[in-house]
């Protein structure tokens, strides 16, 4: 059984990790449809067609992606430090979390983008629909539910990230397990956080789920 004590910081750790995984997905998506829609659109025979610039920008997506998270988080301490004044704590951890986060999203929304019938966009130039509008009304629409299934696998992706934050101080449902679970060998405290984390990535990906099918059906 738990104390009193470790059920509250079971509860805090939670609401440690909770604005953590979203404050970082906030950001990725920010940041990370631009960059998807730059991908598409400045390739050979998009409607920005810009191959050097395309080239580049992949090339960056690519590097982040490569690099396992645990390496980034510690690559990325002297920026986190300069960001937030810290590198400690769950405001500490949202740097290295976005930073993981916007190149993959990018990536997984590129792919819906790509998707889109080119025959619409061929259909929105033939009538004179500019560049910025067919972006708005005919590629981001239409890949809309694409869009939102890859941000449900990415916030999956970054729980269990924000968990490995936890090996290096940054609070939330990590921290528990390594210094109360871990370091303490206690096997109810590592198992409490399993299944906390669990049912928060089943509880996303329902809603998830959910909001891709009522997009679909529309």
């Amino acid at each position: 059984m738990f104390t009193t004590q470790m059920i509250d910081r079971l509860w805090q750790a939670f609401f440690d990790t909770l604005p953590m995984v979203s404050v970082s997905a906030g950001i990725a998506v920010l940041a990370g449809i631009p960059l998807a829609v730059f991908l598409v659109t400045s390739g050979p025979g998009g409607i920005f067609a810009a191959p050097r610039l395309n080239r580049v920008a992949g090339t960056l997506v690519n590097g982040f992606r490569a690099v396992p998270f645990i390496v980034l988080l510690v690559a990325l301490i002297p920026f986190t430090r300069l960001v937030t004044g810290t590198t400690i704590g769950v405001w500490a951890a949202i740097v290295p979390l976005a930073v993981s986060a916007t190149p993959f999203f990018a990536r997984i929304a590129e792919v819906s983008l790509r998707e889109v019938d080119p025959g619409l966009i061929e259909a929105a130039q033939s009538i004179g629909c500019r560049r910025w509008h067919i972006i708005r009304h005919v590629l981001l629409p239409e890949a809309l539910p694409g869009i939102v299934g890859g941000l449900t696998i990415t916030v999956v992706t970054m729980i269990g990230a924000s968990a490995m934050a936890g090996a290096v101080g940054a609070g939330g449902l990590g921290d528990v397990a390594i210094r109360y679970g871990y370091q303490r060998f206690d096997t109810n405290v590592m198992l409490a956080v399993i299944v906390i984390l669990v049912a928060l990535v089943c509880l996303v990906q329902f809603a998830g789920d959910t909001v891709v099918r009522r997009l679909r059906a529309r």
